[in-house]
């Protein structure tokens, strides 16, 4: 019998009348994910469990590092089933994570399993979702379509040629929109290994050579262009910190040519350049009307040897407590000051940041969405249930919870979507909460509109899909 019931993290019965009236019917609009567009054109079915569930997933890699499993067995080479074992040995012990929730979800709601994962029923469960996975039901068009998803936002270079977008619009099979968002970051980071490879990808792609910083923005530009006719809202960039350090075109010019001959540049200059990209694909956002999301408190690939065996984004990246606040608030400024601030979406993985985000929408507010300056859902290492509620009570305390925009997967999976469920429960449950302590009133017109708005309109008008 699951333990994951009807009412699940609903505590109080205003709760319970949030979620099962209003919440739960609500479309979803994952606006900012990581899932591969080709897989959607091609209508891609899963050969296994372990594909669509630990392929690629470094949350759950993570947990099976810390019982001390080979890494043969996590991302190496070793049989499905040993791999989807070794992930079911550790569920017992994961109370209190957030994936033990997300992964007795996905199996409740794609699979139909109602039991508890374990060691002990792993070959059990193993072979339920490998034959529903056959099924057409479980296919990524229609897991899409029964999650009832209505807007997908992929995370694509600025050099892609976005020729699965094109695929999906043409065939017109996929229940929801599939819209890339441009995310820029190897023009940006100059300091990364491979940069000046990348300058010359950026340049083909451009059809443009480019010689000097002005030639790398006009290239961004038409990229941009070029993403915004095939329906691009917004943009994406993944930032170790916020930097301002403004310079002349003519310096940072010589440092990109530095950087071009492959000389060692300095934090300094890094910083100068970009710090000058940034703001000039800022005000481009602004000026086309689509939205900047800035993603920051990062500290990655901290274990060199991981990373030298496994490369990035594979389970060794950790929170930095490197100070944000200047470089955010004269960023923002710089563009405000040119009357080119885009809408915004702030989120920062190191959550005593939440009170800063706060208290820095209501400097940079402005007329062209309500909320138009957002701070983002509880992120990465913040996406748990108490995560949530921290970053939701911090908005309510310093902003405007009813403008928010909502939950998002940020996730590489097509059974990622029940994290809306997760944060929709856990949503009216700290609403229900509130009303049921006396700290608003029970007018469940009002509190009705208000889980509807956060669930979905709010985001739907957010990226212009109304």
């Amino acid at each position: 019998m699951s333990f994951i019931k009807e009412d699940f993290l609903l505590t109080n019965e205003t709760a319970k009348k949030l979620y099962h009236t209003y919440a739960k019917k609500m479309p979803i609009i994952d606006y900012h994910c990581h899932i591969n567009p080709k897989e959607i054109a091609e209508n891609h079915t899963f050969g296994s469990i372990t594909e669509i569930w630990l392929g690629g997933d470094h949350y759950k890699w993570r947990a099976i590092r810390s019982n001390g499993v080979p890494e043969e067995e996590i991302t190496g080479n070793t049989d499905d089933f040993t791999k989807f074992l070794r992930f079911s040995e550790v569920m017992p012990k994961l109370i209190g994570n957030p994936m033990y929730h997300w992964s007795h979800l996905e199996l409740d709601r794609y699979f139909g399993f109602e039991g508890t994962l374990s060691g002990d029923n792993a070959k059990e469960v193993f072979e339920l979702c490998n034959e529903k996975l056959k099924t057409p039901e479980l296919s990524v068009l229609s897991i899409i379509k029964n999650s009832n998803v209505a807007m997908i936002g992929t995370t694509d270079d600025p050099i892609d040629t976005l020729e699965w977008h094109k695929a999906i619009a043409e065939k017109g099979e996929c229940a929801a929109k599939v819209l890339p968002s441009f995310r820029p970051d190897k023009a940006v980071n100059i300091d990364k290994a491979g940069f000046s490879d990348y300058i010359l990808k950026l340049g083909k792609a451009a059809d443009m050579e480019l010689t000097s910083v002005s030639a790398v923005c006009a290239a961004l530009a038409k990229r941009l262009d070029f993403f915004c006719e095939m329906g691009c809202r917004a943009t994406d960039h993944g930032l170790d910190y916020m930097v301002y350090l403004p310079a002349t075109e003519a310096e940072v010019n010589k440092i990109y040519k530095k950087a071009l001959k492959g000389k060692a540049i300095t934090q300094e200059e890094a910083d100068k350049y970009k710090t000058f990209l940034l703001l000039f694909l800022g005000r481009e956002y602004a000026k086309r009307g689509i939205v900047m999301q800035l993603h920051y408190g990062v500290q990655r690939n901290t274990n060199t040897n991981k990373f030298a065996s496994l490369g990035a984004d594979t389970g060794f990246d950790c929170i930095s407590t490197k100070e944000c606040c200047f470089g955010l608030t004269g960023f923002l400024n710089a563009l405000e000051s040119d009357g080119l601030l885009p809408k915004t979406i702030i989120y920062s993985l190191n959550p005593h940041d939440n009170e800063l985000i706060g208290t820095v929408l209501g400097c940079f507010q402005g007329t062209e969405a309500a909320g138009k300056i957002q701070h983002g859902s509880a992120w990465w290492f913040n996406d748990t249930k108490s995560g949530m509620e921290a970053q939701l009570k911090s908005l309510a305390n310093l902003s405007a919870l009813g403008n928010f925009i909502g939950m998002l997967t940020d996730s590489r999976s097509f059974l990622s979507y029940t994290r809306h469920e997760y944060f929709r429960r856990i949503l009216c449950n700290l609403i229900g909460t509130w009303v049921e302590n006396g700290e608003y009133p029970n007018d469940e017109k009002y509190l009705g509109k208000l889980v509807e708005d956060i669930c979905y309109n709010n985001a739907a008008k957010y990226f212009g899909l109304e």
